[in-house]
């Protein structure tokens, strides 16, 4: 599947099958969130893979009971270290740009897994310090997100999107 297949194709998916995601997948999984950018080429991310089910039970009810956090058979929690991008960007990079490089990080690692023909979902909801300590996170590194991952026991349809000429502008914002 080419970049823009997967890009129309992705989904947020909240319903998982039972089926494990091998260990060669989501290798390749997390290889495309390394391959990200990131602010001055720091790459501030960490990825834990998590596949024991007592431990994605645990990580369930830390992202608020989510009911497809515990269902995927996989999920890779996406860290940063705030210090490693505060070396060229002080607080801006402490601040914001890590986590930029985690969402961009995290956003190929969702088109990968719809390229691998898995579904995934984005999730921010979550106690950071329970999802830190379940982890054994160190002390002073984020977790930015939370990417469950399976294979999808339902596909949704596409959500309706803004028509491009409600978002595009050219050179400048205008009325």
């Amino acid at each position: 599947m080419d970049c823009l297949e997967a890009i129309r194709v992705r989904r947020s998916i909240r319903s998982f099958t039972k089926e494990p995601v091998p260990r060669e997948d989501i290798l390749k999984i997390i290889e495309a969130g390394h391959l990200a950018p990131s602010a001055g080429n720091l790459q501030p991310c960490y990825f834990i893979a998590i596949t024991e089910p007592e431990l994605i039970k645990d990580m369930q009810e830390a992202a608020f009971g989510q009911v497809h956090v515990g269902q995927a058979p996989c999920i890779i929690a996406v860290c940063v270290d705030p210090e490693r991008s505060a070396v060229n960007y002080g607080d801006i990079g402490r601040n914001l740009l890590c986590f930029l490089d985690a969402a961009n990080a995290t956003q190929n690692m969702l088109l990968a897994a719809t390229a691998l023909g898995y579904g995934s979902c984005w999730v921010g909801g979550f106690s950071e310090r329970r999802v830190k300590r379940l982890l054994n996170v160190p002390e002073g590194f984020r977790v930015a997100s939370l990417i469950p991952i399976g294979k999808a026991a339902v596909k949704p349809e596409m959500p309706p999107r803004r028509p491009l000429e409600d978002i595009v502008l050219w050179q400048k914002w205008s009325d």
